[in-house]
């Protein structure tokens, strides 16, 4: 899906939902904002650099959880970790201390030593999250981070986001309205291309049916 001159300016922490039916342009918004692709018209900008002339800058500064992410299923966390880690150029002390820092907030540990492969589609979400968290970047864009968790599983990464936004900027796409009301500090919308929503976590509603109204009153195509 195209985007249509979606334009939004973000603060350095906060947890920012972005919202909008399949196919409005919320996978491809992320992808033009880490780089994965590059705008036809228009810029990005994260942490001030531009995405398309300092690719190697972004990376440094913006962790990416992509939708079902593909990870090497005949490896293990640990060597899925130690490999991205030594990609980035990240020393074996730095590395080490960041890998136990990151299995500790997505509790990975259980299953560190195991097959990606075998391991659970939550487990793999997790995976892909500790991933993104490595290189402790100041940005995170994650797109579904919840999907494939069971209700305990969402709750600790509920709880691990609210905790992350403290410090840094992360840009949720979700389509669990109950998780924007949750945490969410403000709600992006975007709809056929379009961004047609800005506002605070709670301005679509009070309670998650006033929020489904909205959501439908924002998103649906008006009769010619």
């Amino acid at each position: 899906m195209a985007v249509d001159n979606v334009t939004f300016e973000l603060p350095r922490a906060a947890l920012v939902a972005f919202l909008g039916p399949n196919g409005a342009g919320k996978s491809t918004t992320m992808r033009l904002l880490t780089g994965f692709l590059a705008p036809s018209a228009g810029s990005a900008r994260v942490c001030g650099l531009d995405v398309e002339a300092d690719r190697v800058g972004i990376a440094k500064v913006l962790g990416y959880l992509p939708e079902n992410g593909p990870l090497y299923p005949d490896q293990t966390p640990a060597e899925i970790l130690g490999f991205l880690g030594s990609a980035r150029g990240l020393s074996r002390g730095d590395l080490a201390a960041r890998i136990d820092a990151v299995v500790e907030q997505t509790r990975l540990g259980e299953v560190l030593h195991k097959p990606t492969g075998k391991l659970s589609k939550g487990f793999k979400q997790r995976v892909g999250m500790a991933a993104a968290l490595l290189h402790d970047p100041r940005v995170l864009i994650l797109d579904e981070p919840t999907a494939g968790l069971d209700p305990n599983q969402v709750d600790q990464m509920r709880h691990l986001l609210t905790d992350l936004a403290r410090t840094k900027l992360i840009l949720l796409s979700t389509h669990i309205l109950s998780e924007v009301r949750a945490i969410a500090q403000r709600v992006l919308v975007i709809s056929r291309g379009r961004l047609v929503h800005d506002g605070a976590g709670d301005s679509l509603g009070r309670n998650e049916r006033e929020m489904e109204e909205q959501f439908r009153k924002l998103t649906t195509p008006k009769a010619a």
